[in-house]
């Protein structure tokens, strides 16, 4: 249960941070709102996931998916362009987090 936990948190992060750039430095609404709902759901269930996994392994996982997740909605929403080290970057962290979670005993299958 806990891997849903945490994909959930993942899923609530990348709303809301992508919901931030929306806002417009919080001068819409719409999106200033959903970031705050959004940040408060990821948290309540990044602090459920901390129940069965040690926070450095839920951390690194978390905030690791989150940043290849929302370069890729920053590409397709917004426009924004990624160099070759920033992919070989995002690369490296998604080889890390299946390192953590192919090999690591602290991540408690």
């Amino acid at each position: 249960m806990h891997w849903l936990y945490l994909s959930v948190a993942i899923l609530f992060e990348t709303i809301g941070t992508s919901a931030l750039q929306a806002s417009q430095q919080f001068t819409r609404v719409g999106p200033s709102v959903l970031v705050l709902v959004s940040y408060a759901l990821a948290f309540y269930f990044l602090s459920l996931v901390l129940r069965f996994m040690p926070v450095g392994i839920v951390y690194a996982i978390w905030s690791g998916l989150g940043i290849c997740f929302i370069a890729a909605i920053g590409w397709v929403m917004f426009g924004q362009r990624l160099d070759l080290p920033a992919v070989v970057g995002m690369g490296l962290i998604m080889a890390g987090i299946l390192v953590i979670n192919i090999y690591s005993r602290s991540a408690m299958h």
